[in-house]
């Protein structure tokens, strides 16, 4: 069989039975199935089975339930709501102060939980309720929560940079390092679109007042509600950067730091505990089973000879690499309209890793573009999975057009940073150069 036949059999099956409601990681079971049959015979079952567990037992997957764990525990132990507290002390009367505090307490939750979906979901129905008591427009209160939510994707620690690392085969602490200076970078290009909304609609966030609080109180409420969690992101990022412990290792560290936190302000309770493991057992184990099933979707790709015959195709053309590098940019947007992130990464990382290689692009600093663009396609209509969350914590009546126009500006400042580090890819590659 040719190779483009092969390609467009074993990515059709994948994408149909996604499709017709299929589960993802059924969907991957079910094709891998067929085309051992096809390409393989039922001999090659045996041999599936035993690479199937390759990836998952892995050490290099050993941070992505630790992550999860450690959101779990921010989240249930109620230190989300101290940080936001703190930050409220911060931002003052500021105008617009609601979407500012909203970017900032997204980027810190960003780096203690490592989920897209969990910061959205919980910046939703902590701020899109008070913005709307507070007369905030419907544009002003979503977008900068629809923008802020998916910066925990490329903020370390990112349990998708986690599983985009192990299925590239790259290194884990470099990648998540490097999404720490353009993660902070985008934090910025988010609050200055906020100021350029406000400047050209300033009735769209109106003033209102509020107690006055001291200098001496705000230092308090900053120092106890806010600095206290810089101990676990220096426990996790400041670890991998100094060397003092693997990413698994540091992953860890940080759970210790969450629940160290937690026992000091009194909130850490057996019931907390337990909700967070169990939900870490309920992700994870999704996460694992999913994967198990890409590993031979990948092997299958490279057994019938669709990866290197797709990449002789590609590089047989005189095209600049920039501009396929625009291409597999589009191809990911696409596909965002219609699967969550991990269905996409699981596609497209076997297929354009290896090309991206071949193109001479930095293995590290193009994890971190394939990251930025997921992030961008969790909030492109029609299906984007970060736009639905946003709608299912929005007031009644909300339509996802709506929704979607909110999140358009910021989509404008993930395209502002991607072609920063195209032209500067020194902003990614930075950190990682001093580990």
């Amino acid at each position: 069989m040719e190779w483009y036949w092969a390609f467009a059999l074993l990515l059709g099956m994948v994408i149909s039975f996604m499709a017709l409601g299929v589960p993802v990681a059924f969907a991957f079971i079910a094709t891998n199935f067929i085309a051992i049959i096809i390409f393989a015979g039922t001999s090659g079952l045996i041999q599936v089975a035993d690479n199937s567990t390759q990836l998952i037992t892995r050490f290099i997957l050993g941070p992505v339930p630790m992550f999860i764990m450690m959101g779990s525990l921010f989240f249930h132990t109620g230190l989300a709501i101290r940080v936001f507290d703190g930050l409220d002390a911060v931002f003052g009367r500021l105008p617009g102060r609601l979407c500012y505090l909203t970017v900032a307490g997204g980027s810190i939750f960003s780096t203690l939980t490592g989920s897209s979906m969990a910061n959205t979901a919980m910046l939703g129905s902590l701020m899109v309720p008070e913005m709307n008591r507070r007369g905030y427009s419907k544009k002003m209160s979503m977008g900068p929560i629809l923008g802020t939510g998916g910066l925990a994707m490329i903020i370390p620690p990112s349990a998708l940079g986690v599983l985009l690392a192990a299925i590239a085969e790259i290194d884990v602490g470099r990648l998540l390092v490097a999404g720490f200076l353009p993660g902070f970078l985008l934090a910025g290009l988010y609050a200055a679109m906020i100021t350029l909304q406000l400047v050209r609609n300033p009735g769209s966030a109106p003033a209102y007042d509020v107690p006055y609080m001291s200098i001496g109180t705000r230092i308090r409420m900053v120092s106890t509600n806010i600095l206290p969690m810089g101990l676990v992101v220096f426990m996790v990022v400041g670890f991998i950067i100094l060397g003092i412990a693997t990413p698994t290792e540091a992953a860890a560290c940080g759970v210790l730091g969450v629940m160290i936190l937690a026992a000091l302000f009194r909130s850490l309770s057996f019931e907390s505990v337990k909700t967070a493991v169990e939900a870490t057992i309920r992700v994870a184990a999704m996460v694992f089973l999913i994967l198990m099933n890409s590993t031979v979707f990948s092997q299958m790709l490279a057994f019938s000879g669709a990866s290197k015959g797709l990449i002789e195709w590609v590089t047989s053309y005189e095209l600049h690499r920039l501009i396929i590098l625009l291409m597999m940019f589009c191809v990911l947007i696409l596909l965002g309209m219609f699967m969550d992130a991990t269905s996409m990464m699981l596609i497209t990382v076997p297929i354009f890793f290896p090309l991206a290689h071949a193109l001479g692009f930095d293995l590290i600093w193009y994890g971190l573009f394939v990251l930025i663009t997921i992030e961008m396609a969790g909030t492109t209509p029609p299906f984007g999975l970060l736009l639905y969350v946003m709608l299912g914590v929005a007031p009644k009546g909300t339509t996802i057009l709506q929704v979607a126009g909110a999140a358009f500006p910021f989509l404008v400042c993930d395209t502002i940073l991607i072609l920063i580090l195209v032209a500067f890819p020194g902003v990614a590659l930075w950190l990682p150069s001093l580990m």
